[in-house]
């Protein structure tokens, strides 16, 4: 996973994060549970990005939980480090959705990873079919 794939069609994007205090441990590193957080702030900007922010999603009907979530750890962050995340989803009509993560510093990788969703509908609290415009929406800002 060191680099995405460029052959598969992907919607993706990048967003800065500057390493606060409060997000670093005893030992100066940045704690190995915000990671996670990062993927989440990764994901939200992306779907933000291709015209789906989370709040229409759930007025919508749907919710997008995890079902899983992978880290590898290549190096630590420190206080004040300027961060890129980088998140890619690729673009197919499936029952879950997985998004990748790679978290760089100074264009260094230091952690990467994916989470993957499923869609459950708000209403119920039950999986459901994805909707077709969750995916439509995704290829049209590909194709941007």
């Amino acid at each position: 996973m060191k680099d995405f794939p460029a052959s598969i069609p992907m919607i993706r994007s990048e967003f800065p994060y500057r390493v606060r205090y409060a997000d670093t441990d005893r030992m100066e590193y940045m704690y190995n549970g915000h990671y996670l957080r990062l993927f989440e702030i990764g994901r939200t900007e992306l779907l933000r990005q291709a015209g789906l922010p989370y709040v229409e999603i759930e007025a919508k009907g749907y919710f997008l939980p995890v079902l899983e979530a992978h880290v590898i750890y290549h190096a630590p962050a420190f206080y004040d480090d300027l961060l890129t995340i980088e998140t890619c989803c690729e673009l197919r009509y499936a029952p879950t959705l997985r998004l990748e993560y790679r978290i760089l510093r100074d264009k260094a990788l230091i952690a990467e990873g994916y989470t993957i969703h499923s869609f459950v509908s708000r209403d119920t609290r039950r999986a459901t079919r994805p909707p077709r415009w969750f995916f439509e929406r995704l290829e049209h800002a590909a194709c941007a």
